[in-house]
């Protein structure tokens, strides 16, 4: 059985230590490494699109590296209870054409008993920016 520490309820410290290493494994831009944190039927909203599926979270990220380019990611905690958990995040990066964007969203998460993720809902909302208002390097 798989398992991914800190397994649920959570903690304030173990909440905090499940974000980080969220934000770790994103900014590696790994998508092998990413998806192993999801249960193989994860459910996924990301802005319009609907992913059901580990192997579907893998091709979804290979895809949104592909084209989202010097990706940095800081994720924070906004709450938790038991096996669910509320983040904030922004994000920075580039397109083929050299326009820089900053992301900014919340996500929803679920674990399972085993710490794997099984259901993350992201709101995400865009914003074009000069290379210059960088915040995220």
């Amino acid at each position: 059985m798989e398992q991914r520490h800190p397994l649920p309820p959570f903690t304030m410290e173990t909440a905090l230590q499940k974000v980080q290493m969220a934000e770790d494994a994103w900014n590696s831009k790994d998508p092998e490494r990413v998806c192993l944190a999801y249960t193989i039927d994860t459910e996924w909203r990301n802005r319009t699109e609907f992913i059901n599926g580990r192997e579907a979270v893998k091709e979804f990220l290979k895809g949104k590296w592909e084209k989202e380019l010097d990706y940095t990611l800081k994720k924070e905690l906004w709450g938790f209870r038991e096996n669910r958990m509320a983040v904030r995040f922004v994000y920075e990066y580039h397109n083929a054409e050299g326009q820089w964007f900053r992301a900014y969203g919340n996500e929803n998460w679920e674990f399972d008993e085993n710490g794997l993720m099984c259901k993350r809902y992201a709101s995400i909302n865009d914003l074009p920016i000069k290379e210059s208002e960088r915040q995220l390097k």
